[in-house]
């Protein structure tokens, strides 16, 4: 396929247009590894320069994300995620016929700030127990978050996180068998360099974050966290019960 620019077309635009009629068509299916640079630069012939370009642009619209050493892959459909009384990250993705996943990025100790203090019923400066982690569906990153808990009603939480990767699990751990979201507030912003790295993001791009505190089954604080999820490989669905 060779290509020209006398249509008045930049080189780097047919062969991002071409590569999103690909998408779009089911030649690249959704999650799927493109081909390489040279591969691509052959099919179109033209350089890895103009490649570089085309794949940027497609990244910027979301279409398509580079994953550094291995890649770039299509951007799977935005994942359906229920906010309801009873939300579990692991059994949403699940649902969706994706793999649900959990990673640790660190854990340490934090003491309880006055709003903090008032969603888990707690004085302020308790300590507290702060994980970050980041989760994803198969290979992909959807929201990166930060938990708090008591550290006297849950000790070593962030070492038993490390081991289970899972928030029920950890609750499950300490004996909460069951548990529910006490409240939940959605704001949007702009991801910051930490996260865009994190989430795999071009910077700029935005991110829904949600604030939310979980409870037992008697209505007592368990956790409260704030999860910055990647606003184009979402959508929340706002249920009733």
């Amino acid at each position: 396929m060779s290509m020209q620019e006398s249509s008045g077309v930049a080189l780097w635009r047919q062969v991002a247009d071409g590569i999103e009629r690909g998408i779009a068509d089911g030649r690249f299916a959704a999650g799927e590894k493109l081909p390489g640079e040279m591969e691509i630069a052959e099919t179109y012939r033209v350089n890895r320069h103009t490649v570089r370009r085309a794949l940027a642009a497609l990244a910027e619209r979301g279409l398509v994300r580079a994953e550094r050493g291995s890649g770039t892959y299509v951007e799977a459909q935005r994942l359906a995620y229920p906010l309801r009384s009873r939300t579990r990250f692991s059994e949403i993705v699940g649902a969706g016929g994706h793999e649900p996943r959990g990673q640790l990025i660190d854990a340490g100790s934090d003491v309880a700030n006055r709003e903090i203090a008032r969603e888990l019923g707690l004085k302020i400066g308790a300590p507290l127990i702060r994980i970050e982690a980041v989760r994803l569906a198969d290979r992909t990153p959807i929201c990166v978050s930060t938990t708090w808990l008591s550290a006297e009603r849950f000790p070593d939480a962030g070492s038993v996180f490390a081991d289970v990767r899972s928030m029920t699990k950890l609750l499950g751990h300490y004996g909460v068998k069951d548990y529910h979201r006490a409240s939940t507030r959605i704001t949007a912003a702009i991801a910051d360099a930490t996260d865009a790295a994190r989430l795999d993001l071009p910077l700029g791009r935005p991110v829904l974050v949600v604030d939310a505190t979980d409870v037992d089954m008697l209505d007592r604080p368990l956790v409260t966290k704030r999860s910055r999820f990647a606003a184009e490989r979402v959508e929340f669905l706002v249920e009733n019960s």
